[in-house]
Protein backbone atom coordinates (compact mmCIF):
# COMPACT_ATOMS: atom_id res chain seq x y z
CA UNK A 1 0.00 0.00 0.00
CA UNK A 2 2.38 3.04 -1.31
CA UNK A 3 1.18 6.74 -0.14
CA UNK A 4 0.52 7.63 -3.51
CA UNK A 5 -3.15 5.55 -3.07
CA UNK A 6 -3.87 6.04 0.40
CA UNK A 7 -6.53 8.25 -0.08
CA UNK A 8 -7.68 5.48 -2.58
CA UNK A 9 -7.93 3.26 0.06
CA UNK A 10 -9.18 5.21 2.26
CA UNK A 11 -12.35 6.18 0.11
CA UNK A 12 -12.64 2.46 -0.72
CA UNK A 13 -13.10 1.68 3.25
CA UNK A 14 -15.50 4.24 3.87
CA UNK A 15 -17.17 2.69 0.74
CA UNK A 16 -17.42 -0.56 2.65
CA UNK A 17 -18.42 0.73 5.80
CA UNK A 18 -21.34 2.31 3.67
CA UNK A 19 -22.26 -0.97 2.55
CA UNK A 20 -22.90 -2.49 5.51
CA UNK A 21 -26.05 0.24 5.72
CA UNK A 22 -29.06 -0.85 4.30
CA UNK A 23 -30.26 -0.64 0.50
CA UNK A 24 -33.09 1.29 1.63
CA UNK A 25 -31.51 3.63 3.63
CA UNK A 26 -28.53 4.38 0.74
CA UNK A 27 -31.60 4.98 -1.67
CA UNK A 28 -32.89 7.83 0.80
CA UNK A 29 -29.58 9.47 1.25
CA UNK A 30 -28.24 8.86 -2.43
CA UNK A 31 -31.56 11.09 -3.29
CA UNK A 32 -30.08 13.72 -1.29
CA UNK A 33 -26.33 13.48 -2.49
CA UNK A 34 -27.91 13.64 -6.02
CA UNK A 35 -29.82 16.92 -5.54
CA UNK A 36 -26.28 17.83 -4.36
CA UNK A 37 -24.03 16.95 -6.99
CA UNK A 38 -26.57 18.66 -9.27
CA UNK A 39 -25.84 22.03 -7.54
CA UNK A 40 -22.10 21.20 -7.33
CA UNK A 41 -20.83 19.50 -10.82
CA UNK A 42 -22.38 22.27 -13.55
CA UNK A 43 -20.29 20.55 -16.20
CA UNK A 44 -21.70 17.34 -15.90
CA UNK A 45 -25.24 18.92 -15.38
CA UNK A 46 -24.54 20.71 -18.67
CA UNK A 47 -23.80 17.67 -20.54
CA UNK A 48 -26.61 15.31 -19.03
CA UNK A 49 -28.83 18.28 -19.67
CA UNK A 50 -27.74 18.58 -23.25
CA UNK A 51 -28.08 15.14 -23.98
CA UNK A 52 -31.54 14.85 -22.55
CA UNK A 53 -33.05 18.09 -24.74
CA UNK A 54 -31.17 16.11 -27.95
CA UNK A 55 -32.80 13.07 -27.28
CA UNK A 56 -36.03 13.89 -25.69
CA UNK A 57 -36.75 17.49 -27.33
CA UNK A 58 -40.86 16.56 -27.36
CA UNK A 59 -40.14 17.05 -23.47
CA UNK A 60 -41.17 20.56 -21.93
CA UNK A 61 -38.32 22.25 -19.80
CA UNK A 62 -40.04 21.69 -16.76
CA UNK A 63 -40.41 17.52 -17.72
CA UNK A 64 -36.21 17.77 -18.65
CA UNK A 65 -35.86 19.05 -15.17
CA UNK A 66 -37.11 16.71 -13.63
CA UNK A 67 -35.85 13.57 -15.77
CA UNK A 68 -32.10 15.34 -14.95
CA UNK A 69 -33.04 15.42 -11.17
CA UNK A 70 -34.32 12.12 -11.13
CA UNK A 71 -30.93 11.03 -12.98
CA UNK A 72 -28.50 12.40 -10.98
CA UNK A 73 -30.56 11.11 -7.67
CA UNK A 74 -30.38 7.94 -9.68
CA UNK A 75 -26.48 8.01 -10.53
CA UNK A 76 -25.74 9.13 -6.72
CA UNK A 77 -27.51 6.12 -5.39
CA UNK A 78 -25.64 3.75 -7.53
CA UNK A 79 -22.66 5.46 -6.04
CA UNK A 80 -23.45 4.57 -2.11
CA UNK A 81 -24.76 1.02 -3.91
CA UNK A 82 -21.02 0.19 -5.10
CA UNK A 83 -20.01 -1.28 -1.94
CA UNK A 84 -22.53 -3.56 -1.89
CA UNK A 85 -22.30 -4.58 -5.34
CA UNK A 86 -18.13 -5.72 -5.32
CA UNK A 87 -18.26 -6.71 -1.66
CA UNK A 88 -21.81 -8.50 -1.20
CA UNK A 89 -21.78 -12.27 -0.67
CA UNK A 90 -23.04 -14.77 -3.53
CA UNK A 91 -25.96 -14.92 -1.12
CA UNK A 92 -26.83 -11.38 0.28
CA UNK A 93 -26.30 -9.91 -4.36
CA UNK A 94 -28.77 -12.73 -5.07
CA UNK A 95 -31.66 -12.05 -2.51
CA UNK A 96 -31.90 -8.15 -3.29
CA UNK A 97 -31.60 -8.84 -7.44
CA UNK A 98 -35.05 -10.30 -8.97
CA UNK A 99 -34.48 -11.57 -13.21
CA UNK A 100 -36.80 -11.51 -15.75
CA UNK A 101 -36.86 -14.10 -18.53
CA UNK A 102 -33.27 -15.96 -17.89
CA UNK A 103 -34.90 -18.56 -19.78
CA UNK A 104 -33.76 -16.88 -22.56
CA UNK A 105 -29.73 -17.20 -22.24
CA UNK A 106 -30.74 -21.13 -21.02
CA UNK A 107 -32.71 -21.77 -24.43
CA UNK A 108 -30.46 -19.63 -26.67
CA UNK A 109 -27.24 -21.88 -24.93
CA UNK A 110 -28.80 -25.20 -25.21
CA UNK A 111 -29.73 -24.35 -29.18
CA UNK A 112 -25.32 -24.52 -29.49
CA UNK A 113 -25.70 -20.36 -30.02
CA UNK A 114 -23.08 -18.21 -28.22
CA UNK A 115 -25.11 -16.07 -26.00
CA UNK A 116 -24.31 -12.07 -26.18
CA UNK A 117 -25.83 -9.69 -23.57
CA UNK A 118 -25.90 -6.14 -24.92
CA UNK A 119 -25.93 -4.05 -22.19
CA UNK A 120 -26.19 -0.44 -22.41
CA UNK A 121 -24.29 1.91 -20.04
CA UNK A 122 -27.22 2.33 -17.51
CA UNK A 123 -25.58 3.68 -14.33
CA UNK A 124 -26.59 -0.09 -12.32
CA UNK A 125 -24.44 -1.60 -15.42
CA UNK A 126 -22.51 -3.64 -13.26
CA UNK A 127 -25.26 -5.67 -11.39
CA UNK A 128 -25.84 -7.88 -14.25
CA UNK A 129 -22.49 -8.68 -15.30
CA UNK A 130 -21.51 -9.40 -11.77
CA UNK A 131 -24.95 -11.55 -10.53
CA UNK A 132 -25.46 -13.14 -13.75
CA UNK A 133 -21.78 -15.19 -13.57
CA UNK A 134 -23.34 -16.78 -10.29
CA UNK A 135 -25.38 -18.51 -12.75
CA UNK A 136 -23.73 -18.55 -15.65
CA UNK A 137 -19.55 -17.71 -15.67
CA UNK A 138 -19.24 -14.97 -18.14
CA UNK A 139 -16.93 -12.93 -19.79
CA UNK A 140 -16.58 -9.00 -20.24
CA UNK A 141 -14.27 -6.81 -21.55
CA UNK A 142 -12.99 -4.35 -18.88
CA UNK A 143 -11.19 -0.78 -19.62
CA UNK A 144 -8.29 -0.20 -17.17
CA UNK A 145 -7.98 2.14 -14.43
CA UNK A 146 -5.13 4.24 -14.35
CA UNK A 147 -5.66 4.19 -10.61
CA UNK A 148 -3.66 0.65 -9.89
CA UNK A 149 -5.48 0.45 -6.34
CA UNK A 150 -8.70 1.19 -7.60
CA UNK A 151 -8.33 -1.53 -11.12
CA UNK A 152 -7.21 -3.85 -8.92
CA UNK A 153 -10.54 -3.72 -6.16
CA UNK A 154 -12.82 -3.11 -9.29
CA UNK A 155 -11.48 -6.38 -11.00
CA UNK A 156 -11.33 -8.81 -8.26
CA UNK A 157 -15.44 -7.28 -7.27
CA UNK A 158 -16.32 -8.05 -10.89
CA UNK A 159 -14.45 -11.68 -11.52
CA UNK A 160 -15.72 -13.15 -7.98
CA UNK A 161 -17.85 -15.54 -8.95
CA UNK A 162 -16.35 -16.47 -11.51
CA UNK A 163 -16.56 -14.04 -14.45
CA UNK A 164 -13.62 -13.78 -17.00
CA UNK A 165 -12.44 -9.97 -17.23
CA UNK A 166 -11.10 -8.99 -20.52
CA UNK A 167 -8.54 -5.89 -21.03
CA UNK A 168 -10.27 -3.67 -23.78
CA UNK A 169 -7.05 -3.55 -25.35
CA UNK A 170 -6.31 -7.08 -25.14
CA UNK A 171 -6.61 -8.98 -28.47
CA UNK A 172 -10.17 -10.36 -29.53
CA UNK A 173 -9.11 -13.65 -29.95
CA UNK A 174 -9.61 -14.55 -25.77
CA UNK A 175 -12.97 -12.91 -26.11
CA UNK A 176 -13.64 -15.44 -29.03
CA UNK A 177 -11.87 -18.09 -27.28
CA UNK A 178 -14.26 -18.02 -23.56
CA UNK A 179 -17.23 -17.66 -26.08
CA UNK A 180 -16.74 -20.35 -28.10
CA UNK A 181 -16.37 -22.61 -24.93
CA UNK A 182 -19.83 -21.31 -23.74
CA UNK A 183 -19.22 -17.83 -21.64
CA UNK A 184 -22.10 -15.92 -22.22
CA UNK A 185 -20.49 -12.28 -22.88
CA UNK A 186 -21.59 -9.18 -21.14
CA UNK A 187 -21.34 -6.62 -23.63
CA UNK A 188 -21.50 -2.79 -23.02
CA UNK A 189 -20.69 -1.20 -26.44
CA UNK A 190 -22.66 2.02 -26.17
CA UNK A 191 -19.70 4.81 -25.52
CA UNK A 192 -17.75 6.98 -28.04
CA UNK A 193 -14.82 4.85 -29.60
CA UNK A 194 -13.44 8.17 -30.92
CA UNK A 195 -13.24 9.32 -34.55
CA UNK A 196 -10.10 6.85 -35.65
CA UNK A 197 -12.88 3.71 -34.74
CA UNK A 198 -16.13 4.90 -35.35
CA UNK A 199 -18.98 4.26 -37.60
CA UNK A 200 -21.60 6.67 -37.48
CA UNK A 201 -25.19 5.53 -37.07
CA UNK A 202 -28.63 6.93 -35.73
CA UNK A 203 -29.45 6.96 -31.93
CA UNK A 204 -32.22 8.72 -31.20
CA UNK A 205 -31.93 9.97 -34.46
CA UNK A 206 -28.50 11.36 -33.79
CA UNK A 207 -25.56 9.86 -36.05
CA UNK A 208 -23.50 8.92 -33.02
CA UNK A 209 -19.82 7.55 -33.19
CA UNK A 210 -20.90 3.61 -32.93
CA UNK A 211 -18.24 0.79 -31.97
CA UNK A 212 -18.43 -1.67 -35.26
CA UNK A 213 -17.61 -4.77 -33.10
CA UNK A 214 -21.12 -6.34 -32.56
CA UNK A 215 -22.04 -7.89 -35.25
CA UNK A 216 -18.54 -9.43 -35.80
CA UNK A 217 -18.14 -10.73 -32.29
CA UNK A 218 -21.80 -12.09 -33.20
CA UNK A 219 -20.66 -13.81 -36.79
CA UNK A 220 -17.29 -15.44 -35.37
CA UNK A 221 -19.29 -16.94 -31.92
CA UNK A 222 -22.98 -17.88 -33.88
CA UNK A 223 -24.12 -15.91 -30.37
CA UNK A 224 -27.89 -14.38 -30.39
CA UNK A 225 -27.48 -11.06 -29.29
CA UNK A 226 -29.84 -10.49 -26.18
CA UNK A 227 -30.32 -6.63 -24.98
CA UNK A 228 -29.88 -6.74 -21.05
CA UNK A 229 -30.85 -3.82 -18.74
CA UNK A 230 -30.65 -3.14 -14.99
CA UNK A 231 -32.85 -0.55 -13.42
CA UNK A 232 -32.82 0.60 -9.52
CA UNK A 233 -36.07 -0.88 -7.88
CA UNK A 234 -37.81 1.83 -5.91
CA UNK A 235 -37.25 2.87 -2.08
CA UNK A 236 -34.29 0.81 -2.29
CA UNK A 237 -35.71 -2.35 -2.68
CA UNK A 238 -32.91 -3.80 -5.24
CA UNK A 239 -32.52 -4.39 -8.80
CA UNK A 240 -34.44 -5.56 -11.51
CA UNK A 241 -32.45 -7.79 -14.80
CA UNK A 242 -34.20 -7.99 -17.78
CA UNK A 243 -33.15 -9.58 -20.57
CA UNK A 244 -34.83 -9.16 -23.71
CA UNK A 245 -36.04 -11.92 -27.09
CA UNK A 246 -32.66 -11.96 -29.18
CA UNK A 247 -32.45 -9.43 -32.15
CA UNK A 248 -34.09 -10.51 -34.97
CA UNK A 249 -32.15 -11.31 -38.25
CA UNK A 250 -29.25 -10.38 -36.60
CA UNK A 251 -25.62 -9.65 -37.71
CA UNK A 252 -26.79 -8.96 -41.09
CA UNK A 253 -23.15 -8.74 -42.45
CA UNK A 254 -23.21 -5.36 -43.45
CA UNK A 255 -21.20 -3.05 -40.70
CA UNK A 256 -23.49 -0.14 -40.68
CA UNK A 257 -26.39 -1.91 -40.82
CA UNK A 258 -25.48 -3.84 -37.57
CA UNK A 259 -25.01 -0.70 -36.22
CA UNK A 260 -28.08 1.31 -37.26
CA UNK A 261 -29.72 -2.28 -35.31
CA UNK A 262 -27.26 -2.18 -32.26
CA UNK A 263 -28.27 1.47 -31.52
CA UNK A 264 -31.96 1.02 -32.01
CA UNK A 265 -31.99 -1.41 -29.33
CA UNK A 266 -29.82 0.27 -27.25
CA UNK A 267 -32.60 3.29 -27.37
CA UNK A 268 -35.86 0.85 -27.14
CA UNK A 269 -33.75 0.36 -23.86
CA UNK A 270 -33.05 3.69 -22.90
CA UNK A 271 -36.72 4.76 -23.54
CA UNK A 272 -38.49 1.93 -21.12
CA UNK A 273 -35.90 3.68 -18.12
CA UNK A 274 -35.30 6.96 -19.04
CA UNK A 275 -33.64 8.31 -15.81
CA UNK A 276 -31.09 5.71 -15.03
CA UNK A 277 -29.13 5.91 -18.00
CA UNK A 278 -25.63 7.14 -18.06
CA UNK A 279 -26.24 10.64 -19.47
CA UNK A 280 -23.53 12.79 -18.02
CA UNK A 281 -21.29 10.97 -20.25
CA UNK A 282 -20.33 12.91 -23.66
CA UNK A 283 -22.56 10.34 -25.62
CA UNK A 284 -21.99 12.86 -29.05
CA UNK A 285 -18.47 13.79 -28.54
CA UNK A 286 -17.07 12.73 -31.96
CA UNK A 287 -19.22 14.00 -34.61
CA UNK A 288 -19.28 13.38 -38.56
CA UNK A 289 -16.88 15.80 -40.45
CA UNK A 290 -18.37 19.22 -41.15
CA UNK A 291 -20.98 18.73 -37.92
CA UNK A 292 -21.13 21.10 -35.30
CA UNK A 293 -19.86 20.26 -31.68
CA UNK A 294 -23.05 19.35 -29.39
CA UNK A 295 -20.98 20.18 -26.43
CA UNK A 296 -19.61 23.70 -26.68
Amino acid sequence: MTPRYWLTWTGLGILWLVSLMPLPVLFYAGGLLGDLLLRLVPSRRKIALQNLQLCFPELSSAETDRMLRRNFQNTARMFLFSGFVWWGSRQTFGKAIRVQNAHLIDQSLSEGHGVILLAPHFVAMEVAGIFLSTRYPGVSIYQRSKNQALDRVMLKARSRFGGQMIERKSDMRSLIRAMRKGRPCYYLPDQDPGPRRAVFAPFFGIPTATWPVLGRIATLTDAKVLPCTTHLLPGGAGFEIIIDPPILDFPTGETVADCEIMNQAIENCVRRMPDQYFWVHKRFKTRPRGSPDLYP
